[in-house]
């Protein structure tokens, strides 16, 4: 492991200060910067042999200005004085031949923290993993599948990601913040073959702590199983049956949930959760919740993109709608207070995002859901992208398990499945307690009642 020198907090905050004061020089009526420096090594094998080895690192300095309501977002990696006061002039003027936008503007100064929490998000024992480090956790997770079983005769590789990052943020009423994190992950995609049929398929593991990573043998063994319980996939009918979803698939139904309660679909009424606050949307079993206080978790951050306090917010209490994701300007819009949820890449202006979203667990196993279907599908991969976030209408190509008498019977493939959000959601029937975190969004595994599956 290599742990690498430290990034200089102060001096970035430093410079932000410097570039608000610029700002206002220039003509700005209110201005924010955001600050990144971040390093990243990312390892990629294949077969053994190195595919990918890369080194980045970058610090950009982000500027969003306002001249009354009108504004401009720019950002730049020249953070020489000459350059910069260039580059804030000139993001100035733009903001001033800008439409004028009567939403626009900073957050209540209010909302701002007052101090900002430690929430673990940076291993600092650790910092950036070595290049050889990074390859040899590949290897041994790629090496660790491909001596499972003699069924998995090819890999399309294993990668270890590492990175550690600065944000520094500051703002014209007075707000500085910055913190620091790290993060890890480690991915194995095996292949599997058979007579009739070849498969693949993947596991990964992810942490802002490299001690929180799974063994990457583990990781290995864990993809091979699941690439060979493929072998021998067919297709089905077309019919309707209940439908699971394991973990994965069902944090992919909470990311298209939170676009639906994201403040950018619901001000241009294009989310079929437009004026639904307050209304019974899902099942009694359903709670979803979205934690950026969550201590070391993957979407944890002290404050959002616009530097407003992040707090816990439940979306969903018992199936009842309580809270949209919203930053500043869709807020405004809905004539509602921002949740915190402003993201932000450095050169862009905010729009709402989720940070830790969950679905709490229930209070079965996944073998018990499993053997609650006697005939049914178990979904465990997601092809395309068939949602229509105004209707609701979902349609997904699929592969997973056939369910016959509670027990799995084949795998299969070449199918879609079919429904409606609305009533999907009304229709969740059993709740997992297998919620696992390897990701900023997750879920335990989720019964639907029943769905169209389409197959030959």
């Amino acid at each position: 492991m290599k742990a690498v020198s430290d990034f200089n907090e102060q001096q970035d905050i430093a410079l932000a200060q410097w570039g608000l004061e610029r700002a206002c020089d220039y003509g700005a009526t209110a201005a924010e910067v955001l600050i990144l420096s971040a390093e990243a090594i990312n390892a990629g094998v294949r077969l053994g042999q190195v595919e990918k080895l890369k080194n980045s690192r970058e610090r950009r300095f982000g500027l969003r200005v306002f001249v009354g309501q009108s504004s401009a977002c720019a950002s730049t990696s020249e953070l020489e004085a000459s350059g910069l006061k260039r580059f804030i002039e000139e993001t100035v003027a733009l903001a001033r031949i800008t439409a004028r936008d009567p939403w626009a503007g900073l957050p209540s100064p209010e909302l701002h923290p007052r101090a900002i929490p430690d929430l673990n998000l940076n291993d600092f024992a650790c910092g950036l993993i070595a290049p050889e480090k990074a390859l040899e956790l590949a290897r041994r997770a790629e090496k660790a599948a491909l001596s499972f079983h003699p069924a998995i005769t090819n890999s399309e590789g294993a990668e270890f990601n590492s990175s550690r990052h600065l944000v520094v943020f500051a703002n014209s009423q007075g707000f500085t913040g910055a913190y620091q994190g790290t993060s890890y992950s480690l991915v194995v995609v095996p292949i599997a073959r058979s007579d009739s049929s070849m498969q693949r398929d993947y596991w990964y593991t992810a942490s802002r702590h490299f001690d929180g990573l799974d063994d990457p043998e583990q990781v290995g063994l864990t993809a091979a199983k699941r690439a060979l319980r493929r072998l021998g996939a067919r297709k089905i009918a077309t019919t309707k049956v209940p439908v699971i979803f394991e973990p994965e698939i069902a944090a992919g139904l909470l990311r298209t949930l939170a676009n639906a309660a994201c403040g950018d679909a619901l001000h241009t009424r294009a989310s079929f959760l437009v004026d639904k606050l307050g209304e019974e949307i899902a099942a009694p079993t359903v709670t979803v919740v979205d934690d950026p206080l969550m201590p070391a978790a993957l979407g944890s951050k002290p404050f959002d993109g616009e530097g407003v306090a992040c707090k816990r917010k439940v979306v969903i209490e018992r199936g009842r709608l309580v809270s949209y994701l919203l930053d500043s300007y869709s807020a405004r819009k809905l004539g509602l207070v921002t949740t915190g949820n402003a993201a932000r890449g450095v050169g862009s202006p905010p729009s709402p995002a989720p940070t830790n979203l969950y679905l709490e667990p229930g209070n079965y196993s996944p073998e018990q859901i499993v053997r609650s279907v006697k005939k049914g599908l178990l979904v465990t991969e997601l092809i395309g992208f068939g949602v229509n976030l105004v209707t609701g209408d979902y349609s997904r190509g699929a592969a997973g398990f056939w369910i016959e008498e509670g027990e799995i019977a084949f795998p299969v493939e070449e199918i879609t499945i079919a429904g409606n959000l609305k009533r999907m959601l009304l229709d969740i029937e059993m709740v997992g307690n297998d919620l696992q975190w390897r990701s900023s969004v997750a879920s335990p595994t989720i019964k639907i009642a029943e769905m169209t599956v389409a197959g030959s």
